[in-house]
C-alpha cells in the first residue's frame, strides 16, 4: 500500500514535466520575455501562430527588437509575411537602420522588393553611401588614321535605389562605356589627339547619359591607361593590296589562257589549210591546170627546203655544242 501511494505521485510529477517541457519546448517564452524586456510588445499566442506556420519566432523577433530600438516602426505581419515571401528579413532591417543613419529614404515596401528582385538590399545601400569604382578592362578602338588605341577607364558609380529593381547592372554599364570610347575614338582625326587629350573621351561619354536604365549613377569617369596598339589602316591597306595582287595575276591568268586558245585555233587552221593542198595539187593535176614536170619542181624545192633546214639545225647544234665546251673551259 505504501509502494503504490509513492507512484502515483511520481507519475503525475513525470507527467507534468514532461507536459512543462514540451510546453517551453513549443512555446518560446524566453524569447517572449525577452521582447517584452525590449520594449517590443508580442503576444505569446503571435509566437505560438509562428510555430503553426513553420516560422522561427527569432527570426522575427530579434530583428523586430534591433529596428525598435534603432526608432523604426515594422510590424510583426510585415516582417513575417517578407520572411514567408522567401526574403531575408535580418538583412532588410540593417538595410533600414543604415538608410535611416545615412538620411536616405528607403520604406520597408521598397527594401523588401530589392531584397526579393534577388539583390542584397544591405550592399546597396552601402554602395549608395560609400560609390564603388568599377574598372573596365583594355577597350580597342581605332582612330581615324588607323592606329589603334586600348584604352582602360575607372567607372565611379552608386546605386540608384529607385532603379534598383528592374535596372541593368554592372555588365551593361561597362559595356556601354566601351561603346562610348569606341565611338569617340573612331571619331577622332588622329590618335595623337586623344593621346593629348584623354579627358575629351570621358566627357563625350558623360554626355550621352550611359546610365539610363540602370541601377546605378555614374558619377565619372576616369581614363586610367592608354597605350597604342597596332596600325590597322596599314594592315587593311596590306591586305587590299595583296587582294588586288590576286586579282590581277588571276585576269593575266585569264588572258593567257584565252592567248593559247588563240594560238591553237589558228594551228587548227593552218592545219586545215595544210590538209587542202594535196587536194589542191590533185585537182589541178585533173584538170590540166599543172603538168607533171610542174609537180616534180614543186617536190624538188620541198626537198631542198628540208636539206637546207636539216643543214642550218645541224650547225645550231654544233654551236651550242662548242659554246657549252667553252664555258666549261
Amino acid at each position: 500500500m505504501e509502494s503504490s501511494s509513492l507512484v502515483a505521485p511520481i507519475v503525475v510529477v513525470a507527467v507534468v514535466a514532461v507536459i512543462l517541457v514540451l510546453f517551453f519546448t513549443f512555446v518560446p517564452v524566453g524569447l517572449w520575455i525577452s521582447s517584452l524586456a525590449a520594449g517590443v510588445k508580442v503576444k505569446i499566442f503571435s509566437l505560438v501562430g509562428m510555430r503553426l506556420r513553420r516560422v522561427v519566432p527569432s527570426r522575427i523577433v530579434l530583428p523586430l527588437v534591433k529596428a525598435t530600438k534603432a526608432g523604426l516602426s515594422l510590424s510583426v505581419n510585415q516582417l513575417e509575411a517578407h520572411y514567408l515571401a522567401g526574403g531575408n528579413v535580418d538583412g532588410v532591417v540593417d538595410a533600414l537602420i543604415a538608410s535611416a543613419r545615412a538620411g536616405i529614404d528607403l520604406t520597408f515596401e521598397k527594401a523588401a522588393a530589392i531584397d526579393l528582385a534577388g539583390r542584397n538590399v544591405l550592399e546597396a545601400v552601402k554602395m549608395s553611401v560609400n560609390p564603388k569604382v568599377i574598372e573596365t578592362p583594355n577597350i580597342s578602338a581605332v582612330a581615324k588614321d588607323g592606329i589603334e588605341l586600348l584604352v582602360k577607364a575607372r567607372v565611379t558609380v552608386r546605386t540608384n535605389l529607385e532603379r534598383l529593381v528592374g535596372g541593368a547592372g554592372e555588365s551593361t554599364i561597362i559595356a556601354r562605356i566601351g561603346e562610348g570610347i569606341v565611338t569617340t575614338v573612331g571619331s577622332a582625326g588622329s590618335h595623337k589627339s586623344v593621346l593629348e587629350n584623354p579627358d575629351d573621351i570621358s566627357k563625350l561619354i558623360l554626355a550621352k547619359g550611359l546610365d539610363a536604365g540602370t541601377a546605378f549613377e555614374i558619377l565619372s569617369i576616369d581614363i586610367a591607361d592608354i597605350d597604342i596598339g597596332r596600325n590597322i589602316g596599314a594592315q587593311l591597306q596590306s591586305l587590299q593590296a595583296e587582294a588586288d595582287k590576286n586579282i590581277a595575276q588571276a585576269k593575266a591568268e585569264e588572258r593567257r589562257a584565252m592567248a593559247v586558245a588563240k594560238e591553237q585555233e589558228m594551228r587548227a587552221y593552218v592545219v586545215e589549210a595544210e590538209a587542202e593542198v594535196p587536194k589542191a595539187l590533185a585537182y589541178a593535176l585533173r584538170e590540166g591546170k599543172m603538168g607533171i614536170m610542174d609537180y616534180y619542181d614543186l617536190q624538188n624545192v620541198k626537198a631542198d627546203t628540208r636539206m637546207r633546214e636539216n643543214i642550218a639545225g645541224t650547225e645550231t647544234n654544233a654551236k651550242s655544242i662548242l659554246e657549252g665546251d667553252s664555258s666549261e673551259q
